[in-house]
């Protein structure tokens, strides 16, 4: 079974809802262990463009905003659902969603 890192951004304020929308999906089991995640705070930078509605900022403006970064794990054939559930959940206009694929010799 191939196994997936989950990277999402997010405002701080919606680490929580992010987290347990993860977990719902099934995202977050490791072994004998369950919803398991880490949190790291970054700082983001993007600039919306015309025709979107962004959360935080201006259309045009170069935004610069302290987020948090939730790691997570899931199955790759949990991919999909934990992507629609993280999409439903986040904030943002457009999820900054990466799923990598891990090497477990």
């Amino acid at each position: 079974m191939t196994r997936l890192k989950i990277e999402i951004s997010v405002p701080e304020s919606h680490t929580v809802v992010v987290i347990e929308a993860l977990h719902a999906a099934g995202a977050g089991r490791v072994g004998k262990y369950t919803r398991c995640s880490s949190i790291w705070k970054v700082s983001g930078n993007w600039q919306a463009l015309p025709g979107t509605q962004p959360y935080d900022g201006e259309v045009g403006v170069v935004q610069h905003s302290e987020e948090c970064r939730i790691e997570s794990v899931c199955d790759a054939d949990q991919a999909g659902a934990v992507q629609q559930a993280v999409r439903d959940a986040r904030p943002y206009e457009q999820a900054a969603i990466h799923f990598l694929p891990l090497c477990e010799p």
